[in-house]
């Protein structure tokens, strides 16, 4: 991750050159803000990627000499069924519609936006203290560790 951190930076200071140039030669405050949101959400990725790398360490992706294998074995986790990105969804639509329509709608629309962006991001925070405090006894305990080493040597 450290390589895409360094692409984003690039990026963010691109973007934060191009803004700050923008904005003292032409005076026009939507090209300048448009271009400043996009350095924001730039530099959003790229402390993100940032933060990751020093957390988890360099990737066999980011090694010169790292083999295809060394990246197999499971990924993560992805959750079968969600309703959430459906309601995320809705909310946007409602909080456009009010936006266009008024004042009261564009507030409904934004509470079940934020709703639904909770819910999404909370779905499944804690599924790993809850599989851990299962109880069991040790033949739970070694089912997990040979279920969890799947990657090969």
């Amino acid at each position: 991750m450290r390589t895409e951190a360094r692409l984003f930076i690039g990026v963010a200071a691109f973007f934060a050159v191009t803004a700050a140039g923008y904005g003292w030669f032409s005076h026009e405050p939507a090209g300048t803000a448009a271009l400043t949101v996009a350095f924001l959400m730039a530099s959003l990725v790229a402390f993100f990627l940032r933060v990751q790398y020093r957390k988890r360490g360099p990737r066999a992706q980011d090694r010169d000499d790292a083999e295809v294998q060394d990246t197999a074995g499971p990924l993560d986790f992805f959750p079968p069924h969600s309703p959430w990105p459906v309601v995320t969804a809705l909310g946007a639509v409602v909080l456009a519609l009010g936006i266009v329509y008024g004042l009261w709608l564009a507030l409904i629309g934004f509470g079940v936006l934020a709703a639904a962006v909770l819910g999404l991001v909370l779905q499944y925070a804690g599924r790993d203290a809850q599989r851990s405090s299962s109880p069991g006894g040790e033949a739970d305990s070694s089912h997990r560790a040979s279920s969890t080493s799947t990657r090969s040597p």
